[in-house]
């Protein structure tokens, strides 16, 4: 398997956080979801969230953008806590961008008439707002399939619409949800190589989330492995592989990375 990422950050940004959870705890009625959770995300760093179905990944982030608030713990965003802020303030104040696992577009508009929708919530200006969807059009080679219903386009084609709808709003940080998921082995190298593009280019703070390890683990810098509630396990791909604790929760003894 080719190696996406050619470099790690691993200690120059760590006392640069732009994310911090701090002591999160959160259950459902008697289910207890996740406990006692911390870990940063680091300013300009692709961050990567493993474990099995269940233990709180997706959860994570509906309370990082305020879709659900923690029973306990804080939740810190550029320095400042944000428990009470609602998802739309998340969004433009603090720069934040979304990608969710389902969905994230308009199903009966065309792929341009979504990204005319949602620069016109996020972007005041009409020239700006065209300077943007230009941009983005061009990034994401979306010229051939702008006038397609979102409806019909293909896997990948939705997965490039709703990270280029993610990034209208220029944020500071992007979460992506179960991003490879469904996809063939091109679009995901394809997905791969955009997010790695999108750290060196834009220093953007990138998290995300997924099933698919080995797609997952060759494009962050550094993951954490969630099991039981809490975070088991942190480090670089290289360091989570063979550490005991991470294969016993998650990887097993038979997985290999190259």
């Amino acid at each position: 398997m080719a190696v996406i990422k050619k470099f790690r950050i691993k200690s120059f940004k760590k006392n640069k956080p732009l994310i911090k959870l701090e002591k999160i705890s959160l259950s459902f009625g008697k289910r207890q979801i996740l406990e006692n959770i911390s870990f940063d995300i680091n300013r300009g760093e692709i961050l990567g969230m493993l474990g099995p179905n269940g233990v709180g990944k997706s959860t994570i982030f509906n309370l990082i953008t305020g879709l659900i608030k923690p029973n306990y713990g804080s939740i810190i965003i550029d320095g400042e806590n944000v428990l009470n802020y609602p998802i739309s303030e998340r969004t433009t104040k603090f720069k934040i961008g979304y990608v969710p696992q389902y969905g994230g577009y308009f199903h009966d508009l065309t792929l341009m008439e979504n990204l005319k929708a949602v620069s016109e919530i996020l972007i005041k200006s009409k020239n700006d707002r065209n300077f943007k969807i230009e941009e983005l059009v061009s990034k994401f080679e979306l010229d051939p399939i702008l006038n397609v219903q979102a409806k019909f386009l293909s896997g990948g084609q939705k997965k490039k619409l709703v990270i280029a709808l993610a990034l209208m709003g220029d944020p500071k940080v992007l979460l992506l949800d179960e991003c490879f998921a469904a996809l063939d082995v091109l679009t995901i190298k394809m997905l791969q190589e955009l997010i790695v593009n999108l750290q060196s280019e834009k220093n953007i703070s990138i998290c995300i989330c997924d099933h698919q390890a080995r797609d997952l683990l060759s494009c962050v810098d550094v993951a954490i492995i969630l099991s039981n509630c809490k975070i088991v396990s942190k480090g670089t791909p290289s360091e989570l592989i063979n550490d005991t604790k991470a294969k016993k929760a998650y990887f097993g003894d038979s997985f290999k990375f190259n």
